[in-house]
């Protein structure tokens, strides 16, 4: 389709493009369209339409008992899904007043920053990918089947894993995840740095991403930026820093920052932030190790009015058959309250905003979307640009297309 731009009387009349980029192009998913009014490949305006995956999440969660409402924060950010289990969980055991074990802390930050390193792994690959590297892409990939396999030793499960309950895990690591584990963190690494030998210094690679779909601090704080995309500004606000969760206080880490915020600087943050996370989870498996004993053998807190209790128990004792009972059925009342609580995402802060009157379910349930908020920006960050820029700028943005819609 085409349209004309009326310009001033004796000038040449120019002709401009529409393009829809999406819902069916493959960087989209099929989910999110762009119209693009192109000026040959100059991108002079774009509008974003969003609502083709309207799923009612929230309107959904207030009809649920707490514990039934952790599978569909897997449908949020599917590629790193157990911290928005996590971040959930945490959200209850605030509002219910429960405290965790030390060594439950310690095994939720390995199982998020794995999480965090699957997600990033993914985003930066796909914007190599993009860029018509695909090496960097098989380089890394078949580290997040590894992360995969630690999930489903777990929880049983891989890409929605629906991972862990309030209160902590719904059973003790095995010594084959420790393995699993041991296994990534002493190849990865090696990957890692190959992976960023192949793009960090690349001439193709710069000169598709340096000064592609840049913001501002100012601008981007302005439009409520979050995570690696706000720290790619300058910014160096993240989540288990200035509000620590799940013992993030006892870890040593540095955050992440770049200056221009474009998608160079946004891939650089993510990098550094894999090692960042490689660290952390090193850390926390030292000091899981650390335990022994009965200690070594926790990995709940004791609330059993929210816990499931195991199920020879359930056979066994009239209590835990009563817990039981309660539990599955929606039975249990939850405590009047008002709490905004959030997790620093792989993409940004993950937040949840709940209001409970005293039911058995949620009275009114937000979820904060890093994701939704990015893509406001997208003309903004795509304007002047050429159409092959907003491809690449949409992959560094890690748009992930759960989050648009809830």
């Amino acid at each position: 389709m085409s349209d004309h731009i009326l310009l001033p009387e004796g000038s040449i009349e120019k002709l401009t493009t529409t393009l829809n980029l999406g819902p069916t192009h493959p960087a989209t998913h099929g989910v999110f369209q762009n119209i693009l009014e192109l000026d040959g490949e100059r991108i002079l305006k774009s509008v974003s339409t969003v609502g083709y995956i309207h799923r009612a999440f929230e309107k959904l969660a207030e009809r649920r008992p707490l514990y039934q409402i952790t599978p569909l924060t897997d449908r949020l950010n599917y590629c790193s899904s157990p911290i928005n289990n996590m971040g959930w969980h945490i959200t209850c055991e605030r509002l219910l007043g429960v405290t965790l074990p030390k060594r439950v802390d310690y095994l939720r930050i390995i199982i998020m920053e794995l999480a965090r390193i699957a997600d990033h792994l993914i985003c930066n690959s796909i914007v190599g990918v993009d860029s018509g590297a695909f090496s960097g892409f098989l380089y890394l990939m078949q580290y997040r089947e590894l992360i995969y396999e630690i999930y489903e030793e777990v929880c049983g499960s891989r890409l929605t894993t629906n991972i862990g309950r309030i209160g902590g895990f719904e059973r003790n690591f095995t010594n084959t995840a420790f393995e699993k584990l041991e296994k990534f963190l002493a190849e990865y690494p090696v990957q890692l740095k190959e992976f960023e030998k192949l793009f960090n210094r690349n001439r193709i690679f710069m000169e598709r991403t340096i000064g592609c779909g840049p913001i501002s601090a100012e601008r981007a704080l302005n439009y409520g930026f979050t995570g690696p995309n706000l720290r790619a500004a300058g910014v160096d606000y993240d989540v288990r820093v200035h509000t620590p969760y799940s013992s993030y206080e006892d870890f040593e880490f540095t955050i992440p920052v770049g200056k221009t915020g474009d998608c160079y600087d946004r891939f650089l943050v993510r990098n550094d932030e894999m090692w960042q996370s490689i660290s952390l989870i090193q850390q926390a498996y030292n000091k899981v190790k650390e335990f022994k004993g009965t200690e070594a053998e926790v990995f709940h807190a004791d609330t059993p009015a929210y816990y499931l209790p195991e199920k020879k128990d359930v056979y066994t004792k009239m209590e835990a058959l009563i817990y039981h009972f309660k539990i599955i059925m929606g039975e249990t009342d939850i405590p009047v309250g008002e709490l905004y609580s959030s997790v620093e995402g792989a993409n940004g802060e993950l937040g949840f905003y709940l209001i409970s009157d005293g039911g058995r379910t949620p009275y009114r349930l937000h979820f904060r979307r890093p994701c939704f908020i990015y893509y406001q920006a997208f003309e903004e960050l795509v304007k002047g640009g050429m159409l092959s820029d907003a491809v690449i700028t949409m992959s560094s943005l890690n748009l992930i297309a759960g989050e648009l819609d809830a």
